[in-house]
């Protein structure tokens, strides 16, 4: 597809991988809304951006479904979701509680789907559209105090084979990104330590990524794409 002047919306778009992604479409000549639950940091974001900024929760319905409506009101179309918002939680099993647990689903699994919800009916309706999940190489395999996490993005990585079978004869795309670590501020909101070194993955690496799989011809698409670090250093 051409960018240029394709409406993008970009969940979770105030910092890390969504607002590398977010910088690459608007810089390829899209025009961009991003979402984020920080109001004073999403708008900072837009700000240096130039995109619109739309405070909102994509776990919360109601937030999501003001989200669609403010986009089209904005643009009068939308062209391509990126399913970008998420968070984690790292703990022992023994250790999990009930209320992390949910959290993380609530905003990486249920609040994906309702985005997506909400996308497709547009797209559907002009029979064509692009949703792109940001996924995780988490999505393939475990590791220790991965439980919800993990979980969750498997979940997503399930979640995106559904609707790629499901909306493929609407001419919609549906696409997974998986990136390896990235160095961004997720690990601190986590509660865990990343070491930085120059040869880990940065956000722009991912959305140049994204950027790639959404520009290459309507009539075909890149079903998943995993994205590593070639030689990272601890």
């Amino acid at each position: 597809m051409n960018l240029k002047n394709a409406v993008a919306l970009v969940t979770g778009g105030s910092a890390g991988i969504g607002h590398g992604i977010a910088k690459s479409l608007i810089d390829s000549g899209a025009r961009v809304a991003i979402t984020g639950r920080d109001k004073a940091k999403l708008d900072k974001a837009a700000k240096e951006l130039g995109a619109h900024p739309i405070h909102a929760d994509v776990s919360k319905e109601a937030d999501v479904q003001r989200t669609m409506r403010e986009t089209l009101e904005k643009f009068g179309d939308l062209d391509i979701l990126v399913n970008n918002a998420g968070l984690g939680t790292f703990k022992k099993l023994v250790d999990f509680d009930l209320a992390s647990f949910e959290r993380t689903f609530a905003t990486n699994v249920t609040g994906a789907m309702l985005m997506a919800r909400e996308a497709a009916k547009h797209f559907i309706s002009k029979n064509r559209g692009n949703i792109v999940n940001i996924g995780s190489t988490a999505s393939h395999r475990g590791a220790p105090n991965g439980t919800a996490y993990y979980a969750s993005k498997f979940a997503l990585r399930g979640m995106t084979e559904c609707w790629r079978q499901e909306l493929r004869k609407n001419n919609i795309r549906v696409f997974l990104v998986n990136p390896s670590e990235v160095i961004t501020s997720f690990g601190t909101a986590a509660g865990f330590e990343q070491k930085d070194n120059p040869s880990k993955l940065r956000p722009e690496d991912i959305a140049h990524a994204v950027k790639s799989v959404l520009e290459m011809e309507d009539r075909g698409f890149v079903t998943e794409l995993t994205v590593f670090a070639t030689n990272p250093a601890d």
